[in-house]
């Protein structure tokens, strides 16, 4: 190995804590531009057959429990989004990072002075590791998340839970701390799709980069902003059918056992194989504008901080 190359690695291992704070970042952008999305997604995943579709639902929330119902379970995520985007990005700018420095899954270098760059699968392969690793942090955060989203009781005095912490304790007492980890199976296999995510967002990356010189050409923060956006579409045309199972599995009542393999079941035998794709709408709508502008803001902190590139 080089000196150069050497001396690269070094000044990467100085940074690796870049990508969690700028993941940080991504997180909050993702709540605050699409929770209301996600709670009309979760309503028609977890009661289906109540709402006539995604407007239908919206015009329902809005008129029975007001335009603020829409952000229930919203304090969840505004913490929790923040740490499992911190772990998500985290992780995967350090997956890359890992794979650039032992040379797995490289393109073939034109020069000995600087680390290759990871072939398009090896990125794929950096989501799905950093997916995996984020699910042991969000399956708690989305479970409570969850919950609260689907308390349909316009007062607040009439709800089971009264919040967060409130929701937390119950569970805990109804099963265990076993309970805040019902449905990591689902949220696994929902988690793992990053790999397509990321995977179609350098693939698309590289083709914007082809465009320099061109009357097309793009700034680097609007081709993050674009490709970021699209890509969630690669993600969650594979993922919504895990998404549907875990969401069933976080909304069971407490005094039920729901597992990963009956909700499978279940909605096999009642709804085919359409009833995996309930939500996807709304997942639709909101993916774009929520991860353009997440991916806009991770990228973006990571420039600001200076790390070294991982994505080229």
């Amino acid at each position: 190995m080089s000196k150069d190359v050497e001396e690269t690695i070094v000044k990467t291992s100085n940074v690796r804590i870049v990508g969690a704070v700028a993941g940080m970042g991504s997180g909050l952008t993702k709540v605050a531009v699409g929770h209301g999305f996600d709670t009309v997604k979760s309503r028609i995943q977890v009661y289906p057959g109540q709402y006539n579709g995604a407007i239908d639902c919206f015009l329902q929330i809005v008129r029975k429990e007001g335009p603020l119902a829409l952000y229930k379970g919203a304090t969840p995520p505004a913490v929790g989004w923040a740490a499992i985007d911190s772990v998500l990005l985290g992780s995967l700018h350090n997956y890359r990072l890992h794979l650039r420095q032992y040379r797995i899954f490289n393109e073939p270098s034109t020069s000995s002075s600087s680390l290759t760059r990871l072939t398009i699968l090896g990125h794929g392969l950096a989501g799905l590791g950093a997916g995996l690793t984020s699910a042991f942090v969000a399956t708690p955060i989305e479970l409570l998340k969850v919950k609260l989203q689907l308390q349909q009781q316009a007062l607040k005095a009439d709800r089971q839970f009264k919040g967060p912490i409130d929701c937390a304790k119950q569970v805990l007492r109804a099963q265990g701390l076993r309970g805040l980890y019902r449905g990591l199976a689902g949220s696994l296999a929902f988690r793992a799709n990053f790999f397509w995510m990321f995977m179609s967002i350098e693939a698309m990356m590289r083709e914007v980069g082809r465009l320099e010189g061109t009357g097309f050409a793009m700034t680097e923060g609007t081709a993050n902003f674009i490709c970021g956006g699209l890509g969630s579409f690669a993600f969650w045309f594979m993922a919504i059918p895990a998404d549907n199972v875990k969401n069933r599995v976080f909304g069971a009542p407490l005094d039920t056992k729901a597992s990963v393999r009956g909700v499978i079941r279940e909605i096999y035998s009642t709804a085919g194989v359409r009833g995996f794709y309930r939500g996807l709408a709304p997942s639709i709508l909101r993916a774009f504008p929520s991860n353009a502008c997440a991916y806009y803001v991770y990228e973006g902190v990571l420039r600001l901080l200076g790390a070294e590139k991982t994505r080229g």
